[in-house]
């Protein structure tokens, strides 16, 4: 379903500073994949979108409940992750005019899917695709770290350039492969493709302007990889790629026109999924269950010492004094005091769902791409698929030894919740995914 905004002007909310769009260049949409095994019937929804708020899926889940008789806790509704699509809960003007066309469409897409069931096969593939994803995240040289918004020292900096003079080295991993669920109708034509790819958004987009980057050109390209027909719909989920972006460290690029760099990463990523779809093994019993549990994380709060700091920052106004404080630090003051405000706990959700000897896991932050790689590697299935940014958007999720390391994806404001709460889900995941696999 087209979820592209009619009404602007609308904010987009990713980064510091303010950037209100008021065209798009390409569209956003919901797209969505129904399965059936005759007992058990679930929906993967794939919606061009920073971070979903909870209550607006909620909202959504129950539209489309309520039209299909599917059960809500058999939908997994994730963000690709876009830094150019509007808010999801805007309250009032175009933004909220927004949010009810995100419901209706995301509803509406499973709607349409599940009254398009039909006979199929479904095969799994993986595909590496390395040279395009990078770990942002980076131990400096001795001497030229600065100090982050709370005046204090990290370990390791995100996006720290190109500088050899600054790099050392990266502070965690990759994971390089595109998985795909590739489905066929029982004439072995090209029915749908769900892909999934630990890549945080490309950019490049002109400030002001709405699009899907690399995950609605993706979608777009499938179709003629698989030369499929027009009923044929292809999307890419957001995996754990918390750490990880397209920009190559260490490394000089050509510049790039607007949207130059995502036809590239897009371009590539639909080569490496073709292959992955050709070499999976097609089959048309495959067994389908899912589990979700709601988990209850506690937030991370700010010490007294931390709130009068923020206030100290908020008071000054002399624009010399201004000058010398770090880069951010008026925002992660502001963020301080947020947080202080906040209830003590949060409850979030987390699925998993097996296709067969295939399982799919859902988490609602963006994801450390060591916690994704973990999870592959306990999981008890042949082979696993790790989306994040499902059912929710709750600030960034590291690894409690990167909550050591310090930098932007671990600071107070950023993090939400308590340090180790990658450890809570993940040990929850595998037990999910041991409850639901196939017994041996």
């Amino acid at each position: 379903m087209d979820i592209t905004p009619q009404e602007f002007p609308l904010n987009l909310p990713g980064g510091f500073s303010g950037n209100e769009a008021t065209k798009a260049a390409d569209p956003l949409h919901a797209r969505a994949l129904v399965l059936t095994d005759g007992t058990t019937t679930l929906a993967l929804v794939v919606v061009d979108n920073l971070g979903l708020a909870p209550e607006t899926i909620e909202e959504a889940k129950t539209l489309a409940a309520k039209a299909t008789g599917l059960r809500a806790d058999h939908m997994l509704i994730a963000s690709t992750h876009t830094h150019s699509a509007p808010v999801s809960n805007g309250t009032q003007g175009p933004a909220l005019a927004y949010r009810k066309l995100l419901i209706e469409g995301i509803a509406q897409a499973i709607t349409k899917a599940h009254a398009a069931l039909k006979p199929a096969s479904l095969g799994v593939g993986v595909q590496p695709l390395p040279e395009e994803v990078f770990n942002r995240r980076w131990f400096l040289k001795p001497g030229k770290m600065q100090a982050n918004p709370f005046g204090q020292m990290d370990t390791v900096k995100m996006n720290p350039g190109n500088s050899p003079d600054v790099l050392d080295r990266p502070a965690g991993p990759v994971d390089p492969d595109i998985t795909v669920i590739s489905v066929r109708d029982a004439k072995n034509k090209p029915l749908a493709l769900f892909a999934n790819y630990a890549l945080h958004y490309v950019g490049g987009v002109p400030a002001g302007t709405v699009s899907a980057d690399y995950f609605g050109e993706f979608a777009r390209l499938m179709p003629n990889r698989l030369r499929a027909g027009s009923d044929f719909i292809a999307m890419m989920a957001n995996g754990a790629s918390g750490d990880i972006n397209n920009i190559a460290f260490g490394m000089i690029r050509p510049p790039r026109e607007p949207f130059e760099q995502i036809r590239i990463v897009a371009g590539k990523a639909a080569d490496a999924a073709f292959f992955a779809a050709a070499r999976a093994e097609y089959r048309n019993d495959a067994q389908l269950a899912m589990v979700e549990r709601e988990v209850t994380l506690s937030y991370r709060k700010p010490s007294e010492q931390q709130i009068k700091h923020a206030k100290e920052v908020l008071a000054i106004t002399d624009e010399a004094e201004l000058a010398k404080l770090p880069r951010l630090a008026d925002h992660y003051a502001r963020r301080t005091l947020t947080a202080a405000e906040r209830p003590g706990s949060v409850t979030v959700t987390i699925q998993a769902i097996r296709i067969g000897d295939f399982c799919i896991v859902g988490i609602p932050f963006e994801t450390f791409v060591e916690i994704g790689l973990d999870l592959k590697k306990r999981s008890p299935f042949a082979r696993t698929m790790v989306i994040g940014l499902a059912n929710g958007r709750h600030g960034y999720l590291p690894t409690p030894e990167q909550h050591r390391l310090g930098g932007y994806e671990t600071w107070l404001g950023t993090n939400y919740v308590q340090e180790d709460a990658s450890v809570i889900l993940s040990d929850q995941l595998v037990e999910m995914m041991k409850q639901i696999a196939p017994k041996k």
